[in-house]
């Protein structure tokens, strides 16, 4: 298959995500750059019969789902070559598709540069703990590192939800299971109030978006269990707007109080592009201490990530301390450094004075 070939090379050249979109030729992202691998464009035929090979190889998968509903997300593997995840949707008439490159083995924490302190979170025997970022921004290959720290170090049962499974966990001294939303259960929310009754020690779970998956997330997590999820969101203090924002104004107060007593910490992380064409993580660890839960029962958020940038003798990191540590090496723009600051404001008066940046 064509299919194979295209995934196999760009798999050697390094890329982490490939387009297959009509009117361009097969593109892909490296260092967060997106090339070409040929100069030949795409025609929708084309692009159909790539994606109709896609489905081939991904068991369990018909493309019926997907031009019944004009997009499906999934993954699948080629033997010797790589794990892949998959979103492919309708658009002007034809069929396109993104295509994450997954490795078969977890990633190594340390050559990803993930702060120790991230992974000790592994520690925590109950609670909810949220990962924060926009898409692309690792949060999943987090999490596949913090499962994997928790797998080979407890006993107990993990149970992960995902949507679909990138990376697969074998049992250690824990035992995994797995399940695959819209192939293995429903939805989010039933997969989660299950779970309950699955004997769980630690839950992961996908991005929690509804008040109702947030509301059995938390229930979860005071009754005991560990549950991680993710959260789309810069910065811990967006986070828990939004988290608290999924529910209506007279309800914010006791969702405050319920995070200020289960909520165990809020890692926040994006990738940004440096001056060498790679890219570089930066993170925002904030632990609850005493302080950022009375910030949370009194609905000041507003506080959290200045008092994160207070503590760090407790622990906690700061992620504009890290984008200006990265800035002054000379890894990173000044325009990077500003626009991908939780607090531009503070950060332009630390940047050289004599950048000139434009936007």
């Amino acid at each position: 298959m064509e299919i194979k070939a295209i995934l196999k090379g760009i798999v050697e050249e390094g890329a982490s995500d490939v387009f297959l979109i009509a009117g361009r030729p097969v593109s892909f992202k490296l260092g967060g750059r997106i090339k070409t691998l040929n100069d030949d464009p795409l025609l929708p035929v084309k692009t159909n019969a790539l994606i109709s090979e896609i489905y081939e190889l991904a068991p369990n998968r018909k493309i019926e789902c997907l031009l019944e509903k004009g997009d499906d997300d999934f993954a699948f593997a080629i033997p010797d070559v790589s794990r892949f995840r998959v979103n492919v949707y309708k658009q002007r008439g034809s069929l396109a598709a993104v295509i994450r490159v997954v490795s078969f083995s977890l990633p190594d924490p340390e050559k990803l540069n993930i702060p120790p302190a991230v992974l000790d979170l592994a520690d925590r025997a109950q609670g909810l703990i949220l990962f924060a970022g926009p898409a692309e921004s690792g949060k999943t290959t987090t999490l596949a590192c913090l499962i994997d720290r928790i797998n080979s170090t407890r006993e107990g049962h993990i149970i992960t939800l995902e949507n679909p499974i990138e990376y697969l966990h074998r049992h250690k001294r824990s035992l995994v299971s797995q399940r695959e939303i819209s192939l293995d259960t429903e939805s989010y929310r039933a997969a989660l109030q299950a779970a309950l009754r699955q004997s769980p020690n630690v839950i992961l779970t996908g991005e929690i978006r509804d008040a109702e998956t947030v509301s059995v997330a938390l229930t979860a997590a005071e009754t005991g269990h560990l549950v991680i999820s993710t959260i789309s969101a810069v910065g811990a203090a967006n986070a828990v707007d939004r988290l608290i924002g999924a529910f209506p104004d007279a309800r914010h107060e006791r969702i405050g109080a319920q995070l200020s007593l289960s909520l165990q910490a809020i890692v926040s992380q994006q990738l940004i592009p440096t001056l060498d064409d790679t890219v570089a993580p930066v993170f925002q660890l904030m632990l609850c201490n005493n302080e950022i839960r009375n910030l949370l029962r009194e609905g000041e958020s507003n506080r959290i990530n200045q008092t994160v940038a207070a503590c760090t003798d407790e622990g906690m990191i700061s992620m504009d301390a890290a984008i200006l540590r990265l800035y002054k090496d000379g890894r990173i723009s000044a325009q990077n450094a500003l626009t991908r600051s939780i607090d531009p404001d503070s950060m332009a008066r630390q940047v050289n004075s004599s950048d000139k940046i434009y936007f």
